[in-house]
């Protein structure tokens, strides 16, 4: 049979509209080759038979941003249907940017190298799902390092295959997140804030192809990832509202310093960065869009290197690339709008860890000259006056010598003075860190959505397993964390309970855990008790967050672990009092949870959290 030639037409505008996915047998005894059609491409993924679930690998879901594309808002991706394209490895890593310092070992063609085109993203569903809710996955790194390279399917099977998880990539560094006049003027800040919002809209367009619900969808991270969902959750202005998503999960929401785009700060960078890549000369009087026009002409391994030298120059355990407040899609400081209660989505889940902060802060501060130092650097534009309300805000006793050991939370020595990392003026430094970077965005998100009137709902949680640094808890939520210094201490049942009230949460939009779920976590198949205590956790148990100031609305479920070999360490605080504290290691470990008041929390916690937050109000973050 012959076809016209508008016939022929109207097939290829057919299959453009109307995207398809099947599989068909692979040799392979052990998986099935899987053919996604999404209308400007076909990828051809694969079955995993062991975690039953349906994998594609690097799909493309925006245009190359290079060229003339550097610095701008992502593209929607050419039409490609010439061919099948391969999707069972994960996509290359984006270019690279360390934090400060710069390791004396750094070899940029090892640790740094990355490709910009990277715009590309995973999909993991269940078989033979249908209309599942979705999962976005946003990795961390400092928004300059990290690729979308995890792999969450054991969340996924502990949850009987009940959603979809998506894994994204983003422009770091320099690519995603310089700014300056010239860039909003020639290109646009932020554009990695955009490459994800851009994946969110994808995810609402392609995502049933997959099994899954567009009108269903959480996104999360982890550390700068969790920052990105709070800034996503901002997005101009909150006037987004559940169109890409409904709820939201943070883990250690990254909050650095957000500038103006045009502030002292991001416009040095850029200027740094221009100059490190050949494009800039102060001795010359260079135009500003030739500035431009030479970066985005420029070789992307001079670019990368420029990235990378510059974002490691800065100070100490930061990074040079970094969000900023741009007036359009970051509209205000978090500390402010998050106030207001203007954010997109309905409900959140928002945890920290006991310990955030000894990674990002020099571990010399040995004396209160130390710590003036200190907060002198981290807090450059503030006043004297500023510099003392932070001194007394955050008093301790004088430092009592003896052993590291993590606090309680809710008696005894606190975060203020004393962990697994620190005493004294240096644990003052640390906590100083975690708590404006880490976990007071935390509160803050929580507090965000407490507006139940609204049709809005938080729930808010503490990972507090000894030793509890940042980054821990991934070892909780797909076991891949090797890093973490807790790293294997964790019982089943611990792990379990908590993929439990993640997905729940994606799935049911509540994550408190039946009597029927507890009950299968804490019983062995043999009927003998596990000795997890996870009852915290239930629902009529774990409340809602309220964010009342300072009254019964701060209640936290606090995810620690108890049991094994036991070691009591008797302390003396400055009083003279004996304070008992019980610090436990080694095998035999069980999950303890708790409700706990998170304001009155490490000797005032919410209070502390409530001075920066009036600070977010008047000046720079």
């Amino acid at each position: 049979m012959k076809l016209s030639y508008m016939s022929l037409l109207g097939l290829v505008a057919n299959a453009l509209a109307n995207p398809r996915v099947h599989s068909r047998q692979s040799s392979s005894n052990t998986s099935s080759a899987l053919v996604v059609d999404l209308g400007y491409g076909i990828y051809e993924g694969y079955y995993n038979a062991t975690s039953q679930l349906n994998i594609f690998k690097g799909i493309r879901y925006a245009a190359p941003p290079t060229g003339i594309l550097r610095w701008q808002k992502p593209q929607a991706p050419a039409v490609n249907r010439s061919q099948t394209i391969s999707a069972k490895s994960y996509p290359l890593r984006c270019p690279q940017s360390n934090d400060a310092p710069m390791p004396a070992n750094y070899n940029f063609t090892a640790s740094g190298l990355g490709n910009e085109d990277c715009l590309f993203l995973s999909v993991f569903a269940p078989q033979n799902a249908t209309n599942l809710p979705v999962l976005v996955w946003i990795h961390g790194g400092g928004y300059g390092t990290g690729q979308g390279n995890n792999d969450l399917s054991e969340l996924i099977t502990t949850n009987s295959h009940g959603f979809l998880v998506v894994i994204i990539q983003y422009r770091l560094g320099a690519f995603g997140f310089l700014s300056s006049s010239e860039i909003s003027h020639f290109g646009t800040p932020n554009a990695g804030l955009y490459d994800m919002n851009f994946s969110l809209q994808w995810v609402k367009k392609y995502i049933h192809l997959f099994g899954g619900d567009p009108s269903h969808v959480t996104i999360s991270g982890e550390s700068a990832g969790a920052g990105a969902v709070m800034l996503q959750a901002m997005a101009f202005g909150g006037t987004q509202g559940t169109e890409l998503f409904q709820n939201a999960i943070v883990a250690s929401p990254y909050l650095p310093m957000q500038w103006e785009y045009n502030d002292f700060a991001p416009t040095q960078a850029y200027y740094l960065f221009a100059k490190e890549a050949g494009c800039f000369d102060q001795g010359l009087n260079t135009v500003n869009s030739t500035i431009f026009e030479c970066l985005q002409g420029k070789d992307t391994i001079a670019l990368q290197n420029a990235s990378a030298y510059v974002s490691a120059g800065g100070k100490y355990g930061q990074w040079a690339f970094l969000p900023v407040t741009d007036g359009d899609f970051i509209q205000k400081r978090p500390s402010e709008q998050l106030l207001t209660g203007k954010v997109n989505g309905l409900r959140m889940l928002s945890g920290n860890n006991a310990d955030e902060g000894p990674g990002f802060v020099r571990q010399t501060t040995a004396t209160e000259s130390d710590f003036d130092n200190y907060i002198q650097n981290l807090f450059p534009l503030m006043n004297s006056s500023f510099l003392s309300q932070v001194a007394s805000t955050y008093s301790i006793p004088p430092t009592i010598p003896g052993p590291l050991f993590s606090t309680l939370g809710s008696s005894g020595p606190t975060a203020l003075n004393q962990s697994e990392f620190g005493i004294g003026q240096q644990q003052r430094a640390n906590n100083l860190y975690a708590e404006t970077t880490f976990v007071c965005p935390s509160y803050w998100l929580a507090s965000a959505y407490s507006l139940e009137r609204e049709g809005k709902k938080a729930w808010k949680y503490q990972y507090s397993v000894p030793p509890s640094e940042h980054g821990a808890d991934l070892d909780a939520y797909y076991a891949i964390n090797r890093e973490a210094l807790g790293y294997g201490t964790l019982s089943p049942g611990f792990r379990t309970a908590v993929q439990k009230i993640w997905g729940r949460f994606i799935m049911f939009d509540d994550p408190t855990l039946s009597a029927s779920v507890i009950e299968n976590i804490t019983i062995l198949s043999n009927g003998t008790r596990t000795g997890d205590d996870i009852v915290a956790a239930g629902t009529g148990h774990w409340p809602v967050w309220q964010g009342d100031e300072g009254k019964d609305g701060y209640k936290m479920l606090n995810l620690n672990m108890t049991g094994g070999h036991e070691t009591k360490i008797l302390w003396s605080s400055a009083d003279g009092v004996k304070l008992n504290v019980t610090q436990y290691a080694g095998p035999g470990l069980t999950a303890k949870f708790d409700i706990v008041d998170a304001w009155s929390w490490e000797g005032g916690r919410g209070g502390r959290c409530e001075f920066w937050r009036e600070v977010g109000k008047w000046v720079p973050e």
